[in-house]
């Protein structure tokens, strides 16, 4: 049997995930706590530590199931959506309340502290992030969503979580101009697979958070024993810890460590830099 991926799956030899008992050696297995995440953005780190490596980040309203709450008030958890493991800060959670009904559909949109735009902003909740519509209002300016457990957000910023973004290329777009910061998901920084993430989720597509793993499981595999096949958009070209999604025939979208930010760059030139550091193209896949 394959060994299990830490990453994907909640386990150390102090403690593990009460599913995997008889998968794995630990001294004890606990079955969680489901919290939320209240923050805009909770970083996920690799240690309970402000200092410690982001690893990926979960957005407002994701559901996340909690393993071990240190003295400190940090808690070892797995998010729900797409599974990963890491440490939070219990202040960054909340215990469950209505289930969310909407999503944010904008880069950014403000919570506001009153269905009104000249009120103070509570928050700013990025794309994705997930809101429990309770109410409605309006006035001479917008029409706004009641969210719990406070705030308002303008309604044209947010979409019933059924809907979906066909075109999942045109939201990495509109990431251009991003900076580049590994483990983001968000307008204030994000990473190449945090890009194909994000992307792919306002299109119904369940994705992994890291590259390895999108390579795995996203999409249908293209030849490459011939070169590079005839490529279109959304098709998605890997290396070796990168990703970019196509734009066209010859350019792509990616958040990379070259530019330090989210560029449209061709495909050949972005080919041939990485192919210089002995990382060439490892695999291309299709997407519906």
């Amino acid at each position: 049997m394959e060994p299990l991926d830490p990453r994907v799956n909640a386990f150390r030899p102090e403690l593990a995930d009460a599913t995997l008992e008889g998968r794995v050696k630990a001294a004890r297995f606990v079955s969680g706590q489901e919290l939320r995440v209240s923050a805009p953005q909770a970083p996920v780190l690799n240690a309970p530590s402000v200092s410690a490596r982001l690893e990926t980040e979960a957005l407002h309203g994701e559901a996340v199931k909690v393993f071990e709450t240190t003295s400190d008030g940090w808690v070892w958890a797995q998010l729900v959506r797409d599974r990963y493991v890491g440490w939070l800060q219990r202040s960054d959670l909340v215990e469950l309340g209505p289930a969310p009904t909407h999503r944010v559909s904008a880069l950014r949109t403000f919570a506001f502290a009153e269905p009104d735009i000249k009120s103070p902003p509570l928050a700013a909740f990025p794309l994705g992030a997930e809101v429990a519509v309770i109410g409605e209002a309006t006035d001479h300016n917008a029409r706004y969503a009641l969210i719990a457990p406070k705030g308002a957000v303008v309604t044209q910023h947010l979409a019933v979580l059924t809907a979906v973004e066909p075109d999942f290329t045109a939201t990495a777009e509109r990431f251009l101009g991003v900076p580049y910061l590994w483990g983001g998901k968000t307008t204030l920084g994000l990473d190449c697979s945090g890009l194909v993430q994000v992307a792919l989720q306002t299109a119904g597509v369940p994705v992994p958070r890291d590259t390895d793993m999108q390579e795995r499981a996203l999409g249908e595999a293209l030849r490459l024993d011939g070169g590079l096949p005839p490529l279109r958009r959304g098709d998605l070209v890997f290396w070796a810890g990168h990703v970019g999604i196509m734009r066209d025939a010859m350019t792509l979208v990616h958040a990379n460590a070259y530019h330090m930010a989210v560029a449209f760059e061709a495909l050949a030139v972005a080919v041939e830099r990485l192919l210089k550091k002995g990382n060439p193209v490892t695999a291309v896949k299709r997407i519906g």
